[in-house]
């Protein structure tokens, strides 16, 4: 007899697979909505897909990875006619991902990202060493079969990669951040205020910065620690991901700060600043968090401390209690 178990445990993975595919072709798709062609490749200077696909692996598990290959399928079917290259990018995008997940996995990555290693290890492991998997296959498959010139090979392998990277450092911090938040309560209300004041300055200092000629792109960087201080990653996440869209918009637009430059200057320029406004947020709030960690431990430690010293000498611990400083 199969035992119903059994049954639903195959049918939850195929389920789970098709969501994933679903949602990295959605994503996928709003992607593609700011894409340049590099040396006749088509890429995107940040792709939203590959940050999903490692937060599912790394939230939910590896069982996932058909999912990926799927949904990569899928969008390779809407741009172009599936032919070998297509077969090499499938393979990169889903090899990166899963092996980004075991490498994280491999050092003991927590997703809650409250130590300063797992942060390092994000950005090392998880965005700029195992997306060189995607970026080499894809950009080497198409080299192979002429789809993209031997001379352009290396142009549209930094421009890959770099999407990859910063699809992770962009949108896994957030995600991962999502899955950690927690129904708040007794929360005050000028938390509250703080934060929506926090958004609001964030949406509107991006959107000027990058719509005007002034090179005043820094000017978000004050926003991105005050989040990382007050709210860690939780709000700097946001804050980054707001940055980005609208520095995505004026660099392929060819507007405010990246009037002038060519597609491959304002390419860099947009993905140096994506890169440290990520970094920022993502160390500096796993710094913040750390410590605010050890501040509670320490403190709980305090209080059992006290509690026993007034068990054994009653009120010695309220003549010391709380330590001076």
């Amino acid at each position: 007899m199969v035992r119903t178990g059994q049954i639903r445990r195959p049918a939850s993975a195929v389920l789970g697979n098709l969501a994933l595919a679903a949602v990295y072709y959605g994503a996928a798709k709003v992607g593609l909505l700011e894409q340049v062609v590099i040396a006749g490749a088509v890429v995107t200077p940040l792709w939203p897909p590959t940050g999903i696909a490692l937060s599912c692996l790394l939230l939910l598990g590896l069982w996932l990875w058909p999912g990926i290959a799927l949904g990569t399928v899928l969008v390779i079917w809407t741009l172009t006619r599936p032919d070998l290259a297509g077969i090499g990018v499938v393979a990169g995008n889903t090899l990166a991902p899963v092996c980004a997940c075991l490498m994280l996995r491999r050092v003991g990555f927590r997703t809650e990202l409250d130590r300063l290693r797992d942060g390092v290890a994000l950005v090392t492991l998880g965005a700029f060493a195992a997306m060189v998997i995607s970026a080499t296959l894809g950009s080497g498959t198409q080299v192979l079969t002429g789809a993209l010139p031997a001379g352009d090979f290396w142009r549209a392998w930094a421009a890959w990669w770099v999407g990859d990277a910063m699809g992770v450092l962009v949108i896994a911090p957030l995600l991962l951040a999502c899955r950690t938040i927690r129904p708040p309560r007794d929360v005050p209300l000028y938390r509250w205020a703080e934060a929506a004041a926090l958004l609001a300055v964030t949406v509107v200092v991006s959107l000027v910065s990058t719509r005007t000629s002034l090179s005043v792109l820094f000017l978000v960087f004050p926003l991105i620690v005050w989040a990382a201080l007050r709210f860690q990653l939780a709000g700097a996440a946001p804050c980054v991901l707001v940055l980005s869209v609208c520095a995505i918009s004026a660099a392929t637009g060819r507007y405010g700060p990246f009037t002038g430059h060519s597609l491959l200057e304002a390419m860099v320029n947009l993905q140096a600043l994506n890169a440290s406004a990520a970094l920022t947020a993502l160390l500096l709030s796993a710094i913040v968090t750390e410590q605010n960690t050890i501040r509670r431990r320490i403190e709980q430690v305090c209080r059992e401390l006290a509690e026993v010293v007034d068990r054994l000498a009653p009120g010695e611990s309220r003549r010391h209690w709380p330590p001076e400083h």
